[in-house]
């Protein structure tokens, strides 16, 4: 059955391609972005609605959101994509630092979720019209939150301690929407390389899994697809990382 969803960072990377492929599939999909690439007209192209917001400016943030709120009847799903791996030692202060990590995967998405809340619900209730059971958790928000959301990072602390504030409101959101709405993580490590990495980094990064290879965004794909498909899982954490829990070095 087709369904709305949003998705927020949509101009590269996982969301790019959670875009291209739930459109293909036959959904709706409303993205957000940030900075504009030519992927952006394309998926305008393909049929998307696409809307310019840099989530670290709140007034930006709630303009769009009643864009959203005005334009658009359904809403099926969020999907959290939008992030920003900044380190530590990046020219800001650290609080500037953490304020912007907190404000992008955190702040954000605690607004956004209260704010479609009542569509979501609408959604899984209308589906239910003609059997009540069918509500349960029939709408979905998903969090990208990160494999060091547990373990930590000692060059990206902020990052990490925002992916786990994020993974938090998971459970918290979970228990607040119930049953109409499911709240679930995916918790990636390494997906997809960047233009740029050099052999040694990659062979190095590789090296820290036990299933040593890139793994693409139909992995973060497939887990999607489960998690909208779903009625029974919420307030899960779904790992995509190549079993790095297991490594050990030597």
């Amino acid at each position: 059955m087709s369904q709305t969803l949003l998705i927020t960072g949509v101009g590269k990377r996982i969301g790019y391609a959670l875009a291209k492929d739930l459109l293909a599939k036959g959904h709706r999909v409303i993205g957000t972005y940030r900075s504009h690439y030519p992927s952006i007209d394309e998926l305008g192209q393909l049929g998307a609605s696409v809307y310019q917001c840099d989530l670290t400016h709140e007034a930006a943030l709630d303009e769009v959101l009643n864009r959203i709120k005005q334009q658009h009847q359904q809403l099926d799903g969020i999907i959290h994509n939008a992030s920003d791996w900044l380190g530590d030692n990046n020219g800001l202060s650290p609080a500037d630092t953490m304020a912007r990590m907190m404000q992008i995967h955190v702040t954000a998405p605690y607004q956004i979720n209260l704010s479609l809340a009542p569509l979501l619900t609408q959604a899984a209730l209308g589906a239910s019209s003609t059997d009540k059971s069918a509500a349960i958790g029939a709408s979905n928000i998903i969090h990208i939150t990160d494999y060091v959301a547990e373990k930590g990072s000692k060059k990206h602390i902020a990052y990490a301690a925002s992916k786990a504030a994020l993974h938090n409101m998971t459970l918290s959101f979970a228990a607040k929407f119930a049953p109409e709405i499911k709240v679930n993580s995916i918790a990636p490590a390494m997906i997809l390389f960047n233009e740029g990495d050099d052999a040694a980094y990659q062979a190095k990064t590789l090296a820290k899994a036990i299933l040593p290879k890139e793994a693409g965004t139909e992995e973060i794909i497939a887990v999607v697809d489960y998690l909208l498909g779903s009625h029974y899982v919420t307030g899960r954490s779904f790992a995509v990382d190549g079993g790095r829990h297991l490594y050990q070095s030597h």
